[in-house]
């Protein structure tokens, strides 16, 4: 009978042990690189897919002067380096991008930009209240001559347009043009801009799982081919985006009845984002995030990941309660039946309270 040897025994379990740590240790170092590679290439798809045009460069001096930086209304310092100051954000609603995607959805050709959906979101200090102004895309206004983007694709040197539609600004001068007419017609400056296309808006909502919007009245537009009973109802990104475009079948068919559906719209928006907790859903959050910066183009101060998650940090206080809609006071355009102009005083008072 052989003798046990216990110092072997011992000596060949500390070697398994140790094969089997550097094997976890390999492993666990492994999946670590794998983990970092794989954020790293999430943020860099994400980066990229911004899309930015330098609107102060094309701008310059010639603008109104920027908001002066108000502290919160708590008079405390935040212990949090996230801006609070005060801040108006020109959002646009675009059909302007090509491709079959945005083809399939009723986008425009490139040839044939439009700004459909325009809004001056301003942001109170303290970003706790917020207020979204509608400027109706049939508005007549003295659209200025605008510069040429620099170093972006759209815009061009235009000339002064008398009694021109407010959206045509974006048609013949891109991104630079509208900023400039936006600012022209409030004297507010545009701290930001963003814009966001078809194909993106119905991405997003379907990314957040859909939106729930309560409709005044039945809904039937042959054009954007959306069919609504009055009543709440859970819609997906297509039917969201064609809520959004709806006008011919509410009202009078105007502009007008469209601005109150696209309200309604981004209180929608914002009500599921603020009860989505999507931290907790990476998958999720990267998709919102992906369909997000997939669809956007905004000016150089918010074309990074970091800016952009900077402002939505911000916002996190922002709830849909304390978001105001309202749109430009407007009135029948004496030269056109089928267009508006502003409606003064109102619309100018409007605008200074805001500055």
């Amino acid at each position: 009978m052989t003798g046990h040897d216990e110092n072997g025994d011992e000596g060949r379990r500390r070697s398994r042990r140790s094969t089997a740590l550097k094997v976890a240790g390999v492993t666990l170092a492994g999946a670590l690189v794998l983990g970092i590679a794989a954020a790293g290439w999430a943020y860099w798809h994400l980066n990229s897919n911004i899309k930015s045009v330098d609107i102060n460069s094309a701008l310059g001096d010639d603008r109104p002067p920027r908001a002066l930086t108000t502290p919160s209304p708590s008079g405390t310092v935040a212990a949090s380096p996230l801006p609070t100051g005060s801040l108006n954000i020109l959002v646009l609603g675009s059909d302007s991008r090509s491709g079959r995607e945005n083809q399939e959805l009723g986008g425009g050709s490139s040839e044939g930009a439009r700004s459909d959906t325009a809004m001056v979101v301003h942001l109170d200090a303290g970003r706790t209240r917020a207020t979204v102004v509608s400027i109706p895309r049939d508005t007549l206004v003295t659209r200025p001559s605008c510069p040429p983007a620099s170093g972006g694709s759209s815009g061009g040197s235009t000339g002064v347009g008398y009694g021109a539609m407010f959206n045509s600004a974006y048609s013949v001068g891109g991104a630079v043009c509208a900023v400039k007419t936006v600012e022209s017609i409030t004297g507010i400056r545009m701290d930001h801009y963003v814009e966001i296309d078809f194909t993106g808006f119905a991405k997003l909502v379907d990314a957040l799982g859909g939106v729930t919007v309560t409709t005044d009245e039945d809904i039937e537009d042959d054009d954007s081919h959306l069919k609504l009973k009055a009543g709440t109802h859970d819609l997906d990104g297509v039917q969201a985006l064609a809520l959004a475009r709806t006008r011919h079948g509410i009202g009078d068919g105007s502009d007008l009845g469209r601005i109150g559906l696209q309200q309604k719209l981004v209180k929608a928006l914002l009500e599921r984002i603020s009860s989505t907790n999507l931290l907790s859903e990476p998958t999720r959050l990267y998709s919102v995030t992906d369909a997000i910066t997939g669809s956007l183009t905004t000016d150089t101060g918010l074309d990074s990941l970091t800016e952009l998650m900077r402002l939505g940090e911000s916002l996190r206080g922002l709830s849909s309660s304390q978001v105001k809609t309202v749109t430009m006071p407007v009135v029948t355009a004496p030269s056109d039946p089928n267009r508006v102009v502003a409606e003064e005083p109102p619309a100018s008072e409007l605008w200074a309270s805001l500055r």
